[in-house]
């Protein structure tokens, strides 16, 4: 039998903690359990699901009935759509949903309806617009699919799908996650490997193509990297949907019951961890810009069974730029297998995770979540990230490390903080012993002739805005401005918290540009440093380079620049259907139909990805080949499953083919799917009219 054990890695050390949890015994706090049973019955069955943690933690720490009497008082207030009204329309559809949970979910199970996952949901989001039953399939398992629509107030998508199912006909329906189950899951008798997506993911097309479709993807429109399940799926239940009922819900309110201030970040799910973290942009020896980001969680959980310790991390990432638009997504499947003897040497350590990738120039915001799939944990950050265009005169962020391993065996490879032969060990809190040697690289790019020659380099200790050291470099003597690392012993520096200053110079010593970091050298005798997971990254001069940045730049709208990268990369390798794809999409955006034709031709019958089709469909449709369009949309139709783009799609070659009749059938179907179409519904109506 597996036995979980939790690892707890300590995050800060002791005596930096002493501050707050000396602030925690300001006010003595009760535990669920000594309050009394109304107390208790409504926090942890009445509100157990629309309660932030801030209120609950609140909640715990009043000391008296009345306070806790005003205190729910006050929750339903601040939750009344419309308080000048005796009313409380939310409270009334509160606990009419409780009801209905308790009366209609969870009976395959002991539990009260309302503790199932159905009863959760319904709790926290309410009665679907629509609901589909699987129960007497013979080769699925039972399953509901709920349907939801137009909750973007609180947080949501404008239409999601919530699935259901039970797990090999056992126990009660359970809420079923696209990367965590799979379209493997539903299937009675798949027997293939169960990590393969795409597998299952053609088998369930065959039984059902639209169950298939959500089984990937609970989110209609929502763009995915081929068969990969969506990440933005996952998101929404175990953040989006728990996080709703709080969403609006402005609980600052709750603090003004204490007699002290409480900060307490509100975690939008329960098994959210935090973790620490740290991002840099450097270019490399071609001026490809790479971010360089590690992410260390407070602790990392292990699974026993037997003699054997495992973990599994999924880490799926995306960018944004300032728009919020969708530069580039990754993903990345590590499992973790350990002996007693290996977890026992790490078991005190921190754990830091550490990767690397490409990124073309402008301005983004950096997303990653981090999972363990064994203890069901999670952790993620965001941070704005900058990437420069290397004509221009630039100074990278310091990035300052404890550790500098010179002659590394991973010299010349593309590896997180890994530059030259030099590798580097950082962390994201910056803290140092005084026998630590303090390693910091800079980079600095588009210098000019003049600055190349003249310039100089400052580097700068402060203490309380003093300076403590300061040393100046000529630009002219540095071996490499491109990866400029320099290392400082610390034995001179008392314990206390200081700034390192980088400043570029030009001739006439006037200073151009300059970067800060601060650091901590701590009074402690030693510090637990982390254990470092580094998976390795595609070589530099691979195809793969080519192919994301030519995405990345897609995904910019910048077709021009996209174009050569995603020719290289589909030229290089042109079996891998990734790159003939997304080079087609390169062509489309730019018209160029016939070129699309010839990229996709060979891929027209890829099962594992419906967009060949489509992309051929539509530039048939374009070129005027509307007979061929037409047939391309049926196979899609045929495949694939129903696609509202394409149900309009086969419409429209039906009505230049002069088939009325058909146009009017494929055009009801869409707007039986989706009724907010309003050019579709003239159409249906006209079609009507004249018949």
């Amino acid at each position: 039998m597996k036995k979980p054990l939790l690892w707890l890695l300590p995050l800060l050390f002791l005596w930096l903690l002493l501050p707050p949890l000396l602030a925690q015994t300001r006010g003595k706090g009760f535990s669920p359990k000594d309050l009394e049973p109304k107390y208790r019955q409504w926090l942890e069955e009445e509100v157990v699901y629309i309660i932030s943690p801030k209120e609950r933690e609140i909640f715990l720490m009043l000391q008296t009935n009345r306070e806790r009497d005003i205190f729910i008082e006050a929750f339903w207030k601040q939750r009344d759509p419309t308080p000048n009204t005796p009313e409380n329309e939310f409270k009334t559809e509160h606990y009419r949903r409780i009801r209905h949970a308790t009366t209609h979910f969870g009976k395959e199970s002991p539990q009260p309806g309302w503790k199932s996952d159905m009863g959760r949901v319904y709790i926290s989001i309410g009665e679907p617009k629509q609901i589909e039953r699987y129960e007497n399939e013979t080769e699925l398992y039972p399953i509901h699919v709920w349907f939801y629509e137009g909750m973007a107030e609180y947080g949501l998508p404008n239409a999601f799908y919530v699935v259901f199912f039970r797990k090999y006909h056992s126990g009660e329906y359970i809420l079923y996650s696209p990367m965590r189950d799979g379209p493997q899951s539903l299937l009675i008798h798949y027997d293939g490997d169960q990590a393969s997506y795409v597998n299952a993911f053609r088998i369930l097309a065959g039984i059902n193509p639209s169950l298939a479709q959500i089984s990937m993807n609970l989110i209609p429109g929502e763009m995915t990297i081929g068969t990969t399940p969506s990440m933005a799926s996952d998101v929404l239940i175990a953040g989006k949907i728990p996080a709703a009922p709080i969403y609006r819900v402005k609980d600052a309110y709750a603090e003004k019951l204490l007699a002290y201030k409480d900060i307490i970040d509100v975690d939008y799910t329960a098994n959210y961890i935090e973790s620490d973290f740290l991002a840099r942009v450097f270019l490399d020896r071609k001026n490809v810009a790479y971010v360089h980001y590690l992410i260390e969680p407070s602790r990392l959980s292990f699974e026993q069974y037997q003699s054997t310790f495992t973990s599994n991390l999924e880490i799926d990432g995306n960018i944004t730029d300032e728009g919020g638009r969708f530069i580039y997504q990754f993903e990345r499947r590590i499992p973790i297998e350990m002996n007693a003897r290996q977890l026992a040497s790490i078991s005190d350590k921190l754990f830091s995770y550490q990767d690397i990738f490409p990124v073309v120039p402008g301005k983004y915001k950096l997303n990653v979540i981090l999972k363990n799939t064994v203890s069901k944990e999670f952790t993620t950050f965001e941070t704005p990230l900058t990437v420069p265009d290397p004509r221009s005169v630039w100074m990278s962020p310091l990035l300052l490390a404890n550790r500098a391993d010179r002659n590394t065996k991973y010299s010349g490879q593309a590896k997180p903080f890994l530059f030259g032969d030099i590798q580097l060990r950082p962390s994201p809190r910056n803290d140092f012993l005084q026998t630590d040697t303090l390693a910091v690289c800079l980079q600095l790019a588009g210098l000019t002739p003049e600055l190349l020659s003249g310039g100089t380099l400052e580097w700068a200790f402060l203490r309380e805005g003093v300076r403590h050291q300061a040393l100046t470099r000529k630009l002219a003597e540095i071996p490499a401005l491109d990866r400029i690392i320099e290392e400082f012993p610390l034995a001179d520096f008392a314990p206390a918290y200081y700034t390192l200053e980088a400043t570029l110079y030009d001739v006439s010593q006037t200073p151009i540009i300059s970067e800060r970091a601060p650091f901590f050298i701590t009074p402690l005798s030693s510090l637990s440093r982390p254990w470092v997971l580094s998976m390795p990254f595609i070589t530099p001069d691979s195809p793969d380079i080519a192919h994301i940045l030519g995405v990345q730049l897609l995904n910019k709208k910048a077709v021009a620049d996209a174009l050569p990268r995603l020719e290289s990369a589909h030229r290089r390798a042109p079996s891998e259907p990734s790159f003939a794809l997304d080079l087609a999409r390169a062509y489309f955006e730019k018209k160029d139909y016939d070129r699309v034709k010839a990229t996709v031709k060979p891929f027209i019958d890829h099962e594992k990805e419906s967009a060949f089709l489509l992309l051929m469909g539509r530039s048939c449709q374009a070129l005027g080949e509307t007979a061929d369009a037409l047939s391309l949309y049926k196979t899609y139709l045929m495949r694939f499953g129903t696609n509202i783009s394409v149900l309009n799609s086969l419409g429209d070659c039906h009505l230049a083919l002069g088939q009325k009749e058909e146009a009017l059938t494929a055009y009801e179907k869409s707007v039986e799917i989706e009724p907010n179409q309003e050019k579709i519904k003239a159409l249906v109506k006209a079609l009507k009219e004249e018949k």
